[in-house]
């Protein structure tokens, strides 16, 4: 019986009414539990069919329930809605539904996949959504759908993807979709729930039920009116909530109690909380038959077959017939063709009122059941999990296979929970517990990289060939080898030895020799000696090396990276070839359990960014979708350090915070590059708050890092040019420098040449600078100039031949720009060109050249689209200054008008709070040419120093040169 639901009806039928017009929409039945929205959902199945009455359009129902034991079962909702349907219909039908782009929906309903035509496992996913959104606008054009999908909470991470990819696209088909979702359960905001619920036209809360509901169905429970005392104490009890309601009036019944004013204690007394233990004891009151029915009910699901269950349970017709008969008079089962629990409350209540030993028996019961009955793989291993006593073989078997359709559906984790199962029923040391192990190590590497080296480093010595070994070991992801134990890159090395020298193998095993000669120059990195032969082996492959195989392609990558480190090729070759790989290697999530993460960093130190840009959110939207965290990990802070090298400052410390904030610290490998991107902008934007979160997230602030092989290189070049950044904003330029220095011999030792990667050289000359050694700083500028351009990335030369400017005055200096804003015009980082224009316009500006105010303003806009708040505000045209400066309002004393423009821009950043070092940074001038500007300031205007400085500038000069 269904009371006080009229207005929740109204508007279900107003969305059917849309949907028949071609507009459909998403409704959300929420609440707490019990407040009646399963109730609610399967009755809008009538509502549908109620066309003939005029309620609403007739529609066609695809009804599912998501269920807490089957969250493992990709797909396992979506069958649930389309299988009847498809099942039902006429082979002509069917295979017009199936057609075309929805072909790719039999992918969902196949326990095991067809050949998909050398697709990555992301691309199959996708192509997956697609198909079953073609399937569904097939169906809705013979008929429109309403797709009811009660506890959405429960409903697998495959089926939830698709939901909320067909939210997105509802306006343009006929159907109506209601789901109902639990309030205040966790799983309810999870990401994937809250896209969904996010894009419902309407959200429904059915509401508590009234007195005048309750005497309703009191009268029907009992058969008789009761007494308003009892009804109100029920109302009282119950709060309305109708599941627990019917809990207290179910029990008075089964009690043969009257609903009379006497009964309001026991009333009381059957509470809520008394439901469960009061059902465990009513089921293990029944006979045997019943309670062999009841447990087959619930630990085969809700959507089991009368067939299915009564062959579980031991059953003849006759015998489930009785059983059924038995249940729905205790009021436990729901209404419809096949028996199934009103709730889940129920379904867990009768698990409880079996032993362990007893469940254990029905779950292998089940298992051997389905499994006979040719159930899918995941529906079989569903019930191994429940269950620890080992199994024979064929339970490997079935757990492998759904742990390989969990991971085609993108679900890793429920891939290891299958595998671990596994390795219970396998042998102690034979070649089924090996293959076992890589295969849970292949699952893990996507969100438990440690544990995933573990179970190779476990398998490879139960492997009897080379070839065997070798495939396992290149499932080590490359990121996570400098971070592992020592025998683990000794076990690389032997196997790489065993297998033999790539280039006199073929086919497979050259295959396998390449990916681990790429891992073997992965962990070298950081040896000037492994560096050199890295580059020797691009040189030999010519000018053309082979990118035809993801193989040649990984090893490209290493390579590619080693000449950049040492800076052995020019840019534009390392560009011309990187780029060659991105063409053939298509963006997955996957690939950072490879080495391409070191093309994405070679390509951003040769200033070519544009093209991995998009790759890089194709693989993100992949990784997102798959919940793979380490996945998502790596891509932020591959995006982070995109987005640095694009000049998009504030996006690039925002992603890589995210990043780092993503996954343990313990995982340096996965964060090292988000670290890298975040300490460059600590260095060239002074942000010390920056700078003191990553050294505090290292939790080692008041000494270098300890040894080199532990933390490697890139970390302790890091940590000491954040101490030394840190030491110069307090006022310390010597001990700084002794940090800053000591990175710099870390990076030359490590034969890290690339002032691209690290420009270490212009921070040390700014710390010289501020400690008055204006020729040691000329000496470290130059030499960063002639590697920059030796390298001939636009961004890295652009930003030396700035540098070098402030090195000169006159025409020189403006010739040094004027050449920087040239190179820099072709690269990718706006913000450097932003920086460029600036400099050459103050300069011209200061010359009274003509041409000033064109470059500044080019300069005041691409710094507005960097979000360079101050870099803009800096980039006054010289009418603008003029103006600041002859305004009455603007200076206050009668010496404002005798201040030159350049003065008046250096007193106003002063006034702003800069430094001396700040403003001679900022203007591209030296050190002494601010403190002279400052000097002739404190002259004109009257005043003893900065103090003096904000009160005689006026607030809108103040605020309008200094930024």
């Amino acid at each position: 019986m269904l009371l006080e639901r009229e207005t929740e009806l109204s508007v279900v039928a107003g969305a059917l009414r849309r949907a028949a017009a071609g507009n459909g929409s998403l409704l959300v039945v929420t609440g707490p539990l019990g407040n009646g929205k399963t109730e609610l959902v399967h009755s809008l199945a009538e509502l549908a069919g109620a066309g003939a009455r005029g309620a609403a359009p007739s529609a066609k129902v695809l009804q599912a329930s998501g269920a807490l034991l089957e969250q493992d079962f990709a797909f396992g909702v979506l069958r649930q809605l389309f299988e009847p349907a498809l099942a039902a219909a006429p082979a002509e039908t069917r295979e017009r539904w199936l057609g075309h782009a929805a072909g790719f929906a039999r992918l969902a309903f196949a326990d095991d996949c067809p050949p998909t035509e050398g697709r990555a496992p992301a691309a199959v996913a996708q192509a997956v959504l697609q198909g079953l959104q073609a399937l569904a606008a097939n169906m809705s054009a013979d008929h429109p759908l309403l797709i009811l999908v009660d506890d959405l909470q429960w409903v697998d991470t495959p089926s939830l993807r698709w939901f909320g990819y067909l939210a997105k696209r509802l306006d343009r088909l006929p159907v109506t979709v209601v789901v109902s979702v639990r309030e205040g359960d966790p799983r309810s905001e999870q990401p994937l729930i809250a896209e969904i619920t996010g894009s419902a036209t309407r959200t429904l809360r059915p509401r508590s039920l009234s007195q005048a509901a309750i005497r309703e169905l009191v009268r029907e429970q009992f058969g008789e009116p009761g007494d308003a005392e009892f009804v109100a104490a029920v109302h009282e009890i119950s709060d309305g909530n109708p599941m627990f309601l019917m809990s207290i009036l179910l029990n008075m019944v089964v009690g043969r109690r009257r609903p009379v004013a006497e009964e309001i204690e026991n009333a009381r007394m059957l509470g809520p909380s008394m439901f469960r233990d009061r059902l465990v004891a009513c089921l293990r009151s029944q006979p045997q038959p019943i309670r062999r029915f009841a447990n087959a009910m619930a630990l085969l699901g809700e959507h089991a077959e009368m067939e299915l269950i009564g062959r579980l349970a031991q059953l003849d017709a006759v015998g489930c017939t009785e059983a059924v008969r038995v249940l729905d008079r205790l009021g436990l089962l729901a209404d419809g063709p096949v028996p199934r629990y009103i709730h889940l409350t129920v379904q867990d209540a009768v698990e409880e009122s079996m032993t362990v030993e007893e469940r254990a028996r029905v779950h292998i019961s089940a298992a051997k059941l389905l499994h006979g009955c040719g159930y899918s793989a995941e529906q079989v291993a569903a019930h191994l999990l429940a269950v620890t006593a080992p199994q024979d073989g064929w339970a490997i078997e079935v757990l492998r296979s759904a742990a390989h359709t969990a991971l085609r559906r993108g679900a890793p984790e429920a891939a290891a929970r299958y595998l671990r199962r596994a390795l219970v029923d396998s042998s102690s040391d034979g070649e089924d517990r090996a293959m076992l192990l890589v295969d849970l190590a292949t699952a893990e590497r996507g969100f438990d990289p440690p544990a995933s080296v573990r179970h190779i480093s476990q398998a490879v010595p139960l492997l009897t060939t080379a070839k065997e070994r070798a495939a396992a070991v290149v499932r080590i992801a490359p990121s996570v080898l400098n971070a592992a134990p020592l025998p683990v890159g000794d076990l690389v090395r032997q196997v790489a030895a065993e297998l033999g020298d790539p280039d006199q193998l073929s086919g497979q095993e050259r295959e396998l020799a390449l990916r681990l000669e790429a891992r073997l120059r992965y962990t070298g990195q950081e040896d000037p000696a492994q560096l050199a032969e890295a580059v020797d082996r691009l040189l030999g492959m010519g000018p053309e090396p082979g990118t035809r195989t993801g193989s040649e392609r990984e090893l490209l990558a290493v390579l590619l990276y080693a000449a950049m480190m040492s800076q052995k090729m020019p840019a534009a070759e390392i560009v011309r070839r990187a780029n060659r790989v991105l063409e053939r290697e298509p963006a997955t999530a996957s690939h950072v359990h490879t080495a391409l993460p070191l093309l994405v960093s070679t390509l951003a130190a040769a200033d070519s960014v544009t093209v991995v840009s998009s790759w890089l959110d194709i693989a993100l939207e992949q990784a997102q979708r798959q919940e793979a965290t380490v996945s998502s990990t790596w891509i932020y802070a591959e995006q982070s350090l995109v987005l640095l090298c694009a000049g998009n400052v504030a996006k690039a410390k925002a992603r890589g915070i995210e990043a780092l904030e993503l996954v343990d610290a313990e995982w340096i490998e996965a964060t090292t590059l988000a670290s890298s991107a975040l300490t460059t902008i600590a260095m060239d934007t002074k942000d010390i708050e920056l700078a003191r979160w990553l050294l505090d997230r290292d939790g080692d602030q008041n000494g270098a890092r300890a040894g080199r092989s532990q933390y490697g290189v890139s970390h302790h070049a890091m940590h000491q040019l954040l101490r030394g950044r840190l030491l110069a904003a307090e006022g310390d330029p010597n001990g700084a420098l002794e940090y800053l220095l000591d990175a710099g011999q870390w990076l030359e030792r490590a034969g890290w040449h690339n002032p691209a990667v690290y420009p270490w050289r212009g921070w040390v000359a700014e710390v010289h600078r501020q400690a008055g050694d204006e020729a040691a700083a000329a000496e470290l500028i130059e030499e960063e100039c002639a590697r920059a351009l030796a390298w001939g990335a636009p961004a890295a030369s652009g930003r030396a031949l700035r540098a070098k400017a402030t090195l000169h005055g006159g025409a020189r200096g403006v010739e040094l720009l004027r050449e920087a804003v040239e190179v820099l015009r072709t690269s990718c980082d706006r913000l450097e060109l932003a920086k460029a224009l600036v400099q050459l316009g103050i300069r011209l500006q200061e010359l009274g050249s003509g041409d000033a105010d064109e470059l500044l303003s080019e300069g005041r806009v691409i710094a507005q689209a960097c979000e360079a708040g101050a870099l803009a505000e800096l980039a006054v045209p010289e009418t603008a200054v003029v103006r600041s400066a002859a305004h009455p309002a603007a200076v206050s004393g009668p010496q404002q008008a005798s201040l030159t423009k350049t003065e008046l821009r250096v007193a106003g950043m002063a006034a702003a709070g800069g430094t001396n070092q700040e403003i001679a940074d900022t203007l591209g001038v030296s050190l002494r040419a601010v403190e002279k500007h400052l000097t002739n300031s404190y002259r004109k205007l009257a005043v003893p120093g900065r103090a003096g400085l904000a009160a005689a500038l006026g607030q809108d000069t103040a605020s309008g040169v200094a930024g």
